[in-house]
């Protein structure tokens, strides 16, 4: 398969059209870190709702679909609302390692 060179061409213009790269702001790069530490911690509590047996009660006894969906938003939303509230710090390390190799 070959690259048809009127594609690749339109790619390059576009790319360049849109200018150099920007620095992202900090209140961007704020929330970027924010989310990912909401990602880690929804995983943890998946995890340990999976060692525990699951379910509401904890007993597996009720492991319909609609009640681990159920399960599973509150643990996004209380993973992010913890994340938010400034979690574990994690956001926080993200920020000061980004900041730093940003300095070199």
């Amino acid at each position: 398969m070959s690259i048809d060179p009127m594609h690749s061409s339109s790619v390059t213009q576009t790319a360049g059209a849109m200018g150099p790269a920007k620095k992202d702001a900090p209140a961007k790069i704020r929330q970027a870190a924010t989310d990912f530490e909401a990602l880690l911690l929804g995983q943890m509590l998946k995890s340990a709702r999976e060692a525990s047996g699951g379910g509401l009660t904890g007993d597996g006894a009720d492991d319909r679909s609609e009640n681990s969906t159920l399960v599973e938003l509150g643990e996004q939303q209380f993973a992010q609302a913890l994340a938010s509230s400034g979690g574990f710090g994690i956001a926080k390390m993200v920020i000061t390692g980004l900041a730093n190799n940003a300095n070199r």
